[in-house]
């Protein structure tokens, strides 16, 4: 049985709700559909989510830049449109600067269903006229104050051929024009990059910044364990089990050490780059990612899973509501599992207690409410393993050192019987389109759900044990009266 202890006298640290820093989405006009809004509006509310990322909002079907009659043709009112949505919801932009309006571009390569143009502007100039008059506009239509609060990153992976085809000194020079276009509207506008796909090209980045004096206000980049921006029927499953447990943790560490003082944003991630992967609709997905989360603290200033939603369109629309999508949320608005983890740990506190123990799948932390009384006390234990590798129930023993008496305590899971929507679409027979009715049964199957856990004193500790089945996670909250003082 494994075993971890906790002594709440023990020294607090801080605890950063970082991944709740920025969300990805698809492509920006789907910003304009009303359910994306709606969805976008519960992960705000839920999970706590600051920003927003996506494609495209410089492309052609977002109406941002035209020629007509051999004039360049500016409307920012779909741009607009989408940035009055997110800050009437009290959300931000993390604003990729993409793709290339075609009037600019220098050919006619594509990426993705919706075509977005991935080549160099023919006039690195007008780009920046373009850049200038956007962030001018929107610095005049939401004021400074705000705008400042912004984040500006320039492309989205050009260090890979399907997406920039350009070489390095190509995005290195949109880069210059873009940032200095930035800068010359608001010196306190914040504008980075690189943007690239596999912690790629950020020395390079920096220097370059150094030796031209170029602004370079935050790093990002992307990162996935598969390490393999897959095609649909990739055997994800083989490639996660020979990636490293701790591989993103050991890839942040490094992006963490070449970005030195500045901050470091990854602003795409998630538990497979497989856009088919059934592990995003299973419970698996959700103790997989609390894993990669917990691990990377201390690292990163914001880690942007991608996506929120299911509704998606880089490839087709999806129809069925579990697809293996990328999403949080089905396309109907279902919380898949992993949507349900980030709930978890939206409800944790702000100091971390440490806790000793160790064991190969079995991981627990311990964090508290600062200032609550009665002391509440969130236990989070997260029972996971790469596909394919050994894993077992396992019973889990917590051991409170100093603990008050519990006022109240109780459990959520998340497992194949708790919080798993997928399993009970397949029991009503996989419906393609479930009527309204159904996706109400299937949001109600997705539920958290509290459930009373007995902890008791042995020798003066306070304990309690908890079952913990293959790929799962779960929380303990224990709402503690105040110890008595020791005498004498």
């Amino acid at each position: 049985m494994p075993t971890f202890t906790c002594d709440l006298n023990a020294p607090v640290s801080p605890f950063d709700h970082f991944w709740e820093h920025t969300l990805g989405s698809g492509h920006a006009p789907l910003a304009l559909r009303a359910d994306w809004q709606t969805q976008l509006a519960r992960c705000h509310a839920d999970l706590g989510a600051r920003h927003v990322r996506f494609h495209g909002i410089l492309s052609d079907d977002m109406g941002t830049l035209i020629c007509q009659d051999e004039k360049l043709l500016y409307s920012f009112f779909n741009a607009d449109q989408v940035m009055d949505f997110l800050l009437s919801i009290g959300m931000r932009p993390f604003v990729e600067l993409s793709f290339m309006p075609a009037t600019l571009a220098s050919g006619d390569t594509t990426v993705f269903r919706y075509r977005g143009n991935v080549t160099p502007p023919r006039d690195v100039h007008q780009w920046a006229t373009l850049i200038g008059k956007l962030v001018g506009h929107w610095t005049e239509r939401y004021g400074a104050e705000e705008t400042r609060q912004w984040y500006l990153e320039v492309w989205n992976e050009p260090n890979l051929p399907q997406f920039w085809t350009g070489d390095q000194a190509k995005y290195f020079e949109l880069y210059r024009a873009t940032a200095e276009a930035i800068k010359a509207v608001d010196g306190s506008l914040r504008v980075g990059g690189p943007a690239t796909a596999q912690n790629a090209w950020i020395p390079e980045f920096l220097e370059f910044c150094g030796q031209h004096n170029l602004p370079a206000d935050f790093v990002s980049t992307h990162y996935y364990p598969t390490d393999a921006f897959g095609t649909i029927g990739a055997d994800s499953d083989a490639q996660l089990a020979h990636a490293p447990r701790d591989v993103m943790r050991k890839r942040a560490t490094e992006a963490r050490q070449q970005a030195g003082a500045r901050p470091l944003y990854y602003t795409e991630w998630n538990t497979s780059s497989n856009p088919r992967h059934n592990l995003h609709d299973e419970p698996a997905s959700a103790a997989y990612a609390t894993h990669i989360l917990m691990s990377v603290r201390g690292l990163v200033q914001g880690y942007s899973f991608w996506t929120f939603s299911d509704i998606f369109a880089e490839n087709f629309f999806p129809a069925l509501p579990f697809q293996g999508g990328f999403g949080l949320l089905t396309i109907n608005g279902i919380p898949k599992p992993v949507y349900r983890a980030y709930q978890l740990l939206h409800r944790l506190g702000s100091e971390e207690l440490p806790v000793e123990g160790r064991h190969d799948t079995v991981e627990v932390w311990a964090v508290r409410q600062a200032g609550r009384t009665p002391t509440s006390l969130t236990l989070l234990l997260v029972n996971d393993a790469q596909p394919r590798h050994p894993i077992h129930t396992e019973v889990a023993r917590v051991r409170l050192l100093n603990a008050g008496d519990p006022a109240a305590a109780f459990v959520e899971r998340i497992d194949q019987d708790h919080a798993n929507p997928r399993r009970a679409w397949q029991a009503m027979g996989a419906p393609a389109y479930p009527t309204a009715r159904q996706v109400e049964q299937l949001r109600s199957e997705s539920q958290l759900r509290a459930e009373p856990l007995g902890a008791r004193r042995v020798d003066g500790v306070l304990e309690f044990t908890l079952a913990l089945p293959p790929h799962s996670v779960a929380a303990v909250t224990l709402e503690l009266e105040p110890t008595a003082p020791a005498e004498g």
